[in-house]
């Protein structure tokens, strides 16, 4: 696994050629040889309040992964009743979504929708940027609803065929502490973001699902406003699994990403 190193500076990512004088300092520069355990055998008891994960049957089939309308305007519409049915929220945005596939990294080949799995240990939001998501998408609306509860959930699912390469992997939330998690912006032209890395520890407990199945969804906890003792927020990510056969299909895959309201 990719995790970064902590050396008080926060890990940076440039969306763009920055200037040759800059000083980068890279995540994902530890490479850690970690255990990842089977969680079939685990997948009945766990919770996204506790382990930061859940994994589902999603009830509802669609196969128009080409066509970038109807997955707006279908797909999303089953990913919002998804969401609802498992954590109970009042109401559930989705904001956007990622189709990933193994490709290069190069961001000269990426789109805004077709992207590599991401092979760095990592949450999406921190305490900072989750805020500040909710204020971007949801404008005037935004500080009556981060008065109450807010909870980013990502449904992350295989496209036509089950997955045999290149698995997602994630942390069990009660295994990490907030030691761990490291800020790293993200550096664009116009803006500057940030998300969570990960630095190790050897009590990180690992999970994966192999072969999931296209009707299959995980939903993963990314962030939550609340402070109350639940999961917050969640490490993870893809990996290289040895006993995949060479011969596997190239994994195909769609996160989208929600925020519920409670």
């Amino acid at each position: 696994m990719n995790y970064s190193v902590d050396n008080g500076i926060p890990p940076d990512y440039y969306f763009y050629e920055p200037d040759p004088s800059i000083q980068l300092n890279p995540p994902g520069t530890d490479v850690e040889e970690v255990d990842i355990h089977n969680g079939w055998a685990e997948v009945d008891r766990l919770s996204a309040d506790k382990e930061g994960f859940e994994l589902h049957d999603f009830g509802a089939r669609f196969d128009q992964f080409d066509d970038e309308d109807a997955i707006k305007q279908q797909f999303h519409a089953q990913v919002r009743d998804f969401v609802q049915r498992y954590t109970g929220a009042r109401e559930v945005v989705v904001f956007d979504h990622t189709i990933r596939k193994r490709m290069a990294s190069d961001l000269k080949v990426q789109t805004e929708v077709h992207r590599p799995a991401v092979m760095l240990v990592h949450s999406d939001y921190t305490v900072i940027s989750g805020p500040q998501r909710v204020r971007d998408i949801m404008g005037l609306r935004a500080e009556p609803l981060l008065q109450r509860r807010v909870a980013f959930f990502n449904v992350w699912k295989p496209l036509y065929r089950r997955v045999e390469e290149l698995p997602l992997a994630m942390i069990d939330a009660q295994s990490h502490n907030g030691a761990d998690f490291l800020r790293m912006d993200l550096k664009y032209r116009e803006r500057t973001g940030e998300i969570y890395v990960l630095r190790h520890n050897p009590a990180h407990r690992w999970l994966y699902f192999p072969h999931m199945e296209a009707h299959q969804a995980l939903l993963l906890k990314t962030y939550d406003s609340s402070t109350d003792g639940r999961c917050r927020f969640m490490g993870h990510s893809a990996f290289e699994d040895p006993t995949t056969p060479a011969n596997a299909p190239k994994r195909e895959s769609i996160e989208v990403r929600t925020m519920a309201f409670f």
